[in-house]
């Protein structure tokens, strides 16, 4: 077991009190809530009642607003599929960026193959959207705009609300992919104006296989499960009773902590970016400085392979991820650093440090102690060590604007 964590943005431990929530739900009242019998409308009470939580927790306007799927990633698949298949009449055309997660990124591949057309905005040096270039790309036939809140890589916050007050004026639905903002950031979805906007529980200390779409009233959108017409016809299959009851704890206390926990990390976050840039030569944080999630610090090193640096941390109890952390087993460099304008030896030399409720001020010192001695070692074998100068390091690096920043 690493002693160390520093990975909240690829998943969270279980709170001990939402383990408690759902246990009962496991044992006692283990009904279908399907079952028109006391025992399975003990359970269909709780499904709602967390339903209800979660909408208030969103500032929804109707708890039916609030479907619940088995993931992050199925919430984003049901959002781009569904509503391509309810608009296909009226347009093939999905605008997105550049950046996006696989999950949704993925599913926007699968439509292209059967005819669709999508447009994927670029973003900055910063990795930040401009709203102008993402309202620009919006022809007569756009049927969904998709641009996550925060991205999962190097943290950046996009303006989401911006878009959306252009979207709504044009009548085109916009799908939010919120899966690292919850629990992180004020997320409500009025205020956001999004149409459709993805959750996934293990990302706040809630359970993994539960995650929630939220669906504004009125957004067309068809069902990509097929069965026993479970969640308002929109998600087919028994619904994880424990996983929801899980889902809706944790948020509870995820909001409860929220703008506390938000403050300690921003200053562990800008401890350790100094602690970083301080004392290993030739770093370069990945970012925008400030618009930014409170515990993402991101990193890319000359000449380091990302894998090798999270590997020589796992040996040292210090579990971190490279850029390529959400693309499974993925050697490949990370798209979201490359469409940043970073080049693929940059992507490849990417650490993703994200903290969490339980971090310490000790655990990051530990990391600025032990990072440069690591870093120097991987130079030393590294076979373009001897050859490399500042100045290639910063033609591939595209400037030195972010390197001094803290």
């Amino acid at each position: 077991m690493n002693e160390i964590y520093f990975d909240h943005s690829a998943t969270t431990p279980v709170l001990p009190e939402v383990v408690e929530a759902m246990t009962a739900y496991f044992t006692d009242y283990y009904g279908n809530p399907s079952s028109l019998y006391q025992t399975g409308q003990r359970s269909r009470q709780a499904v709602e009642a967390a339903r209800q939580s979660v909408a208030d927790l969103l500032g929804a306007d109707d708890p039916k607003e609030i479907i619940f799927t088995g993931s992050g990633t199925e919430a984003d698949n049901l959002a781009i599929k569904g509503v391509a298949a309810a608009k296909a009449k009226r347009g093939n055309h999905i605008v997105t960026l550049a950046i996006e997660h696989p999950a949704v990124i993925e599913p926007l591949r699968h439509l292209e193959k059967q005819g669709f057309k999508v447009t994927y905005v670029p973003v900055d040096k910063s990795g930040i959207a401009d709203p102008a270039e993402v309202v620009a790309a919006i022809t007569d036939k756009t049927i969904l705009v998709s641009v996550m809140l925060a991205n999962n890589v190097i943290g950046t916050i996009q303006p989401v609300g911006e878009i959306s007050r252009q979207t709504k004026a044009r009548g085109i639905a916009l799908h939010t992919d919120a899966v690292q903002a919850v629990g992180n950031i004020a997320v409500k979805v009025n205020e956001l104006g999004a149409d459709l906007l993805a959750v996934s529980a293990h990302k706040f200390h809630g359970p993994k296989g539960i995650g929630a779409l939220y669906v504004r009233k009125g957004t067309r959108l068809d069902s990509i499960i097929h069965g026993g017409g479970q969640e308002r016809g929109k998600r087919s299959g028994t619904e994880n009773v424990p996983g929801i009851i899980g889902f809706a704890k944790a948020m509870q206390i995820a909001e409860a902590e929220r703008q506390v926990k938000a403050a300690r990390l921003i200053s562990l976050r800008e401890r350790l970016v100094k602690g970083v840039l301080d004392n290993v030569d030739e770093a370069i944080y990945l970012g925008d400085p400030v618009r930014r999630l409170p515990g993402n610090a991101c990193f890319s090193f000359k000449h380091i392979e990302g894998e090798s640096l999270v590997l020589h941390l796992d040996m040292m109890g210090i579990a971190a991820s490279s850029g390529s952390a959400c693309a499974s087993h993925s050697l490949e460099p990370s798209h979201v650093i490359l469409a940043m304008g970073y080049s693929a030896v940059a992507a490849h030399g990417s650490l993703r440090i994200t903290m969490g409720r339980a971090t310490t001020e000790a655990e990051v010192d530990k990391l600025i102690d032990v990072l440069p001695g690591i870093v120097a070692r991987l130079r030393e074998m590294s076979p373009f060590s001897a050859e490399a100068t500042a100045e290639t390091f910063m033609a591939e690096f595209g400037g030195e604007e972010h390197a001094h920043d803290h």
